[in-house]
């Protein structure tokens, strides 16, 4: 009798469960497809040169980890549907049904909900993890072949995971149930959150940023007292004196509103914080804009230290904008009675404005995830993006030997060896080469020797012949200079302006062997590999070889290109015979390194992407989280929604102006959070590609980066269309007759 009284019960509540049952979908099929790829029956062909196992382990950390969130999506759908079945638990305890066994109908319900959403996400998942496995086979560099694998191993951790978390929050359900009375839960429908304005929410949220602002101006006195000059241009004159005024002016507001809170309202003071933390942001902004345009002497730590001043006013901004929404549209309502009283919007603004008063902190909550997911997706790319072109720079060669002086103090310590270890181990392997090319760095003037001053460090020279040798193995043209001539070669992440202001301030250079005027052809930007430089330093000399001849050598590098790719184990058996050879750092204060294209690649390849498939992941469960909670915000009080609509509709108002303002009431509630978030995110996004704009120059490109902030949103949009919809469809059947 149970049993048929559960699919019963579960039949008639479909509708009902259809939030329930896209959440649990679309968690089962980001499970399943991310997962997937670590399964032991998943074997790619990526080529002998690449190994599977450090991504297959990796992937299985990360997404398991970030998994532990869905537990408390899983908790918070089923309290929603505890919730909102009170009224019928209620009438079964009163016809004498034991709580015990409600509890366990309940439960039964629900796993036969999520057993369902299982079957249907694992089934999604399949066609999920092919756009996985494109991603994956897209970053080794090898061609994409949709096969439909369905993964056993995968499908039973899929399955396990899942009815493991419905038994734990179904066996917490069970417990609810017995210990709630039935008086409870036949009011359960007329309860409300407590309101916003009474909790300790928003005043502690206003005295930590005091003290944050506080900081802030010490900040601002400290940068004017030591790096401030009276030749500085007017943008950046405000923008020293701004980070102290406008936190003075701030902490001022604050003051005035202690001395006089009888008489000012808490909502005024939050008014002038909020005005304040939006200028704020802006001044906190520019700092490394203008420190990028005029060459500020601000260091990292400083600059980074505005980037958290932007984000803690980004988070108050978040906090107070949505705490004074329910004001703002009660000033709008009050100012506006053309507004006011034009249709239904005086039931449409009751509706919004008691929703808001009760839920404002849950809605700032969910704001700031939401920023946190977009983040985290824009990121993604970019992060992976910078690191994928770096690695292009760093693995230019199939082996890269190089060294480095910086704590060498004796030239005749300085590394002279050939790496003979490398050509013995080649030879043994029968490991063709294409081109081998030993060659010395030198310093154009050897009293540069002893010049160790970090970010400061003597630009090095190569000799033309090694140059273009370089330049042969990566197929570039040949150069040329005149006797008395010299060129630069500079990395991809040297901007336009540093490369003109350079030449311009060196149109002849002295060295020790006479002074050298620069080249009509004055600079390259061919990428050669990234130990071509001198540490801390963008540009290379490039001198003839009759000049070099006499220069001081100060760096022995070896680059090496074969025929084939360096299958994985051997390049980690060559890797091991060098570093026994060659320490990290010799006793002679030289360090060496090697660096062989098979394992740079695979590394990177595979910490690059479950850098970025669980950043992705991450980002979709946040908002998968933030989207479901709140739908149900609005879908837990549907007793009291219903109430109210059959009063408008006994008033005569028609059921299309009923559908109409529905359609209003769940746009303004998934409006607001989202175009808010949406705002903030902007602001962080464009705060952190100015910061890193010279490397997705380099590395990714604007036009790419563009793309997949495009993809971006448009996933986000597919998710807020699916909850809406959904939300949409629950709602109009809640309060429907």
């Amino acid at each position: 009798m149970y049993a048929k009284l559960v699919f019963r019960n579960a039949k008639q509540s479909v509708k009902d469960y259809l939030v329930y049952i896209v959440t649990m979908t679309i968690c089962v099929t980001l499970f399943y497809a991310f997962l997937s790829i670590s399964s032991s029956y998943y074997s790619p062909d990526i080529g002998s040169e690449y190994d599977f196992t450090l991504l297959s382990d990796g992937m299985k950390i990360a997404i398991c980890m970030i998994t532990l969130l869905l537990l408390f999506l899983i908790r918070f759908v089923n309290h929603y549907m505890l919730r909102r079945k009170q009224k019928e638990f209620a009438v079964q305890s009163i016809m004498g049904m034991e709580q015990k066994t409600i509890g366990r109908i309940f439960f039964a319900e629900t796993l036969i909900m999520g057993m369902f959403s299982i079957l249907i996400g694992i089934f999604c998942g399949v066609f999920c993890s092919q756009f996985i496995t494109a991603m994956l086979l897209t970053a080794y560099g090898k061609p994409y072949e949709i096969s439909w694998t369905l993964f056993p191993d995968t499908v039973l951790l899929t399955v396990v995971f899942f009815v493991a978390s419905f038994f734990v929050v179904g066996i917490f359900n069970t417990r609810t149930i017995q210990k709630t009375k039935i008086i409870d839960m036949l009011s359960a429908e007329k309860e409300n959150e407590p309101e916003l304005k009474k909790s300790r929410f928003i005043p502690v949220v206003v005295i930590l940023f005091l003290m944050f602002t506080l900081w802030e101006l010490f900040s601002g006195i400290q940068n004017v007292r030591f790096y401030y000059d009276s030749r500085f241009v007017f943008p950046v004159k405000i923008m020293y004196w701004g980070n102290i005024l406008l936190p003075v002016v701030t902490l001022g507001w604050a003051a005035l509103w202690m001395l006089k809170k009888k008489k000012i309202a808490f909502q005024k003071l939050i008014d002038g914080l909020l005005i304040c933390s939006v200028l704020h942001v802006f001044l906190a902004a520019s700092v490394p804009a203008l420190t990028n345009q005029y060459y500020l002497p601000l260091h990292g730590g400083i600059l980074n230290q505005y980037l958290v001043f932007v984000l803690i006013d980004l988070l108050f901004f978040i906090c107070a904008l949505i705490y004074l929404a329910s004001s703002l549209i009660v000033a709008w309502k009050v100012k506006s009675p053309e507004h006011r009283y034009k249709g239904e919007n005086l039931f449409f603004f009751g509706q919004i404005i008691s929703k808001l008063n009760t839920t404002s902190k849950t809605m700032t909550l969910i704001c700031i995830t939401l920023v946190l997911a977009i983040f985290m997706f824009i990121a993604a790319p970019i992060l992976t993006g910078w690191a994928s072109g770096y690695l292009d720079m760093r693995s230019m060669y199939d082996v890269q030997v190089y060294s480095r002086y910086n704590n060498v103090y004796e030239e005749e310590n300085l590394p002279q060896d050939s790496y003979e270890i490398i050509t013995e181990f080649l030879t043994e392997h029968k490991i063709d080469t294409v081109y081998d090319c030993t060659f010395n760095l030198y310093l154009s003037e050897k009293d540069d020797f002893h010049n160790r001053q970090k970010y400061d460090f003597p630009i090095v020279a190569i000799s033309l012949s090694d140059y273009n040798t370089i330049r042969e193995m990566l197929g570039y043209e040949q150069i040329s200079l005149e006797e008395d001539e010299f060129t630069t070669q500079w990395k991809a992440i040297a901007t336009e302006e540093e490369r003109d202001n350079f030449l311009k301030e060196h149109t002849s250079i002295m060295t020790d062997a006479g002074e050298l005027t620069l080249s009509g052809q004055s600079y390259y930007e061919d990428p050669i590999g990234e130990t071509a430089y001198n540490s801390y330093t963008n540009v290379l000399y490039v001198l003839p070889d009759n000049i070099c001849e006499k220069l001081l050598p100060v760096i022995k590098n070896r680059y090496i290109t074969t025929t084939e790719n360096i299958s994985y184990e051997n390049a980690r058996k060559l890797e091991k015979l060098f570093t026994e050879k060659y320490p990290e750092q010799a006793e002679t204060g030289a360090i060496y390194g090697v660096r062989f294209s098979t394992l740079q690649i695979n590394s990177s390849i595979a910490n690059n992407f479950i850098l970025q498939t669980a950043m992705i992941y991450g980002a979709v469960v946040l908002m998968v989280i933030c989207l479901t909670v709140l739908s149900l915000q609005q879908l837990l009080d549907a007793g009291q929604y219903k109430y109210r609509f059959s009063v408008l509709r006994k008033l005569g108002v028609e059921e299309k102006h009923i559908g109409k303002l529905i359609l209003q009431q769940l746009s303004v509630w998934f409006g607001l959070p989202i175009i808010t978030a949406i705002i903030v995110a902007a602001v962080v996004i464009a705060y952190f590609i100015q910061t890193i704009s010279a490397e997705i120059s380099a590395y990714i490109g604007f036009g790419a980066l563009m793309l997949q902030i495009g993809a971006t949103m448009g996933i986000l949009a597919i998710l807020l269309i699916c909850y809406f919809i959904s939300t949409w469809i629950i709602f109009r059947r809640s309060v429907n007759p």
